[in-house]
């Protein structure tokens, strides 16, 4: 065969044998056969075949609870699918390139395609197409609603990122909100909060390959959605509570048996069914009434302004004075709800001393043992390198302690009472401090209360007796207010 017969024959393309005996090869048949002749069209067709043979098991193993890891999960509903699409996409392209010469055996001599459905073979092409549409996007729908519950699951939240989030996972699986879901809070009901969610999830999982993210996480999360479109969807502050009656008990070192024992009536309040009056700590959520405030730093310890918006429209406006902003915070109006005072309703840290004083309240400290609240304090305090190096030392570390107040004699004798209050330790270690993300204890603090007001949280930000009106009227700082002895 001579150059020009053999580039006469390369334009042709390649004998493609009949079907039939004596039928001519139609546009169809070279198309569907050149898909399966060209890399790329044989790639698109081997990744599509595979991607939803291992989505269909991957599937079946999720449902049927064989399977429960996060990393097989997340190449089931998010990688398998991807491959999945990508694939359907290279077949039309590989016959369209094919079609265009930019394969040697190209179709660029081909007539147009007709579909007739006169034709037994082009109704058994289109009957085998749309077998193999349902069956792809059947297996899509349900990939896709896996995926959804899967990305929207407080396991997903919690272990995926497990480095970032291990502290508020951990703090959240012993909370009063452990059986809401992460989304019911951080993203709440409708599609434009659950897309501007995901959106913002991915510069947040591209900071976490980077190693980019803040430690520990901040607070306030910035952006969160308004309490009342989430927390009052399960909570209703109109409902009139009344008073509830709190403990507090605490030891001291010097006494470690009889606790102090305080209670308050906190004042709940809500609205009033016998007056219709908003009553109490409720009033400052109140759908009568409007706070709005002025940060003057990142986590809102300290506020500025303070601007009360009555029934009627009155508003009472109260400023602080010589109160500086922390650099790089602009002022802004923020309207005050649940999170402002409710600001560790899941994620709930323990105080060290209190966590202690629990210990011995509850006997899983030996209160007999004379300075087993200064120790277990002093054996908490310790900045560990790491929670392996905490686990390792902490119990060992309280026998030291011990030994050197006691003797070693004391410690031998008392040992394996000595182990469990170390176990105790331990625990409330591994529930609270995260060397790595740099949490430790009083990392996160409350601003229910005002047991910390001299770090600037709780009810002082604002009831300080300093912020007034232009007319001299203060936020006032009365205990009475807000509680009350119990009668």
């Amino acid at each position: 065969m001579t150059d020009q017969e053999q580039k006469e024959e390369d334009i042709k393309g390649p004998e493609v044998p009949p079907a039939e005996e004596g039928k001519e090869i139609g546009a169809w048949e070279r198309l569907l056969g050149c898909t399966w002749k060209t890399p790329l069209g044989f790639f698109g067709v081997a990744l599509t075949t595979v991607s939803i043979t291992l989505i269909v098991l991957g599937l079946i193993g999720h449902l049927s609870g064989l399977i429960a890891n996060h990393y097989f999960a997340i190449f089931t509903f998010l990688f398998l699918p991807a491959m999945m699409m990508f694939g359907l996409c290279l077949i039309p392209l590989a016959c369209y390139l094919r079609r265009k010469n930019w394969f040697k055996d190209s179709l660029i001599n081909a007539e147009n395609l007709k579909i007739d459905l006169g034709d037994k073979h082009h109704r058994k092409g289109i009957v085998l197409f749309l077998v193999l549409s349902v069956i792809n996007i059947t297996i899509l729908i349900l990939v896709a609603y896996e995926g959804y519950h899967f990305t929207d699951s407080s396991y997903f939240c919690g272990v995926v990122c497990h480095e970032v989030m291990a502290p508020e996972y951990t703090a959240y699986k012993r909370s009063p909100h452990a059986k809401v879901s992460c989304v019911a809070c951080h993203i709440g009901p409708g599609a434009g909060w659950y897309v501007q969610a995901k959106l913002s999830g991915l510069r947040q999982v591209k900071a976490v390959i980077a190693g980019d993210f803040s430690r520990p996480i901040p607070a306030p999360v910035e952006h969160l959605r308004p309490a009342r479109d989430t927390c009052e969807t399960c909570h209703w502050p109109e409902k009139f509570q009344g008073k509830r009656v709190k403990e507090f008990i605490s030891f001291t070192n010097d006494n470690q048996t009889d606790p102090n024992i305080q209670e308050i009536s906190l004042h709940i309040g809500g609205r009033n069914p016998v007056t219709d009056d908003f009553e109490g700590i409720h009033w400052h959520v109140s759908r009568d009434i409007k706070i709005e405030y002025q940060p003057l730093d990142e986590k809102r310890t300290k506020i500025g302004k303070v601007k009360v918006t009555r029934p009627g429209g009155v508003t009472e406006e109260y400023t602080l004075k010589d109160e500086p902003t922390e650099k790089g915070v602009t002022l802004q109006w923020r309207t005050m709800d649940c999170i402002d005072c409710h600001n560790r309703p899941t994620h709930v840290y323990d105080d060290l001393e209190r966590v202690v004083d629990f210990g011995l309240y509850s006997k899983k400290l030996n209160p007999e043992i004379k300075g087993i609240r200064e120790d277990s304090i002093a054996v908490l305090k310790i900045e560990y390198t790491s929670r392996d190096e905490a686990t390792e030392k902490i119990v060992e570390n309280l026998l030291e302690l011990m030994a050197k107040r006691h003797g070693k004699d004391f410690v031998a004798k008392h040992e394996k009472e000595l182990a469990g209050s170390g176990s105790f330790l331990l625990e409330a270690y591994l529930n609270n401090v995260w060397p790595a993300m740099k949490v430790t204890w009083g990392t996160y603090r409350q601003h229910l209360g005002h047991q910390n007001a001299d770090e600037g949280y709780g009810c002082f930000r604002c009831h300080d007796d300093e912020h007034k009106t232009k007319f001299g009227k203060t936020i006032r700082q009365d205990c009475n207010m807000c509680h009350d002895e119990p009668k």
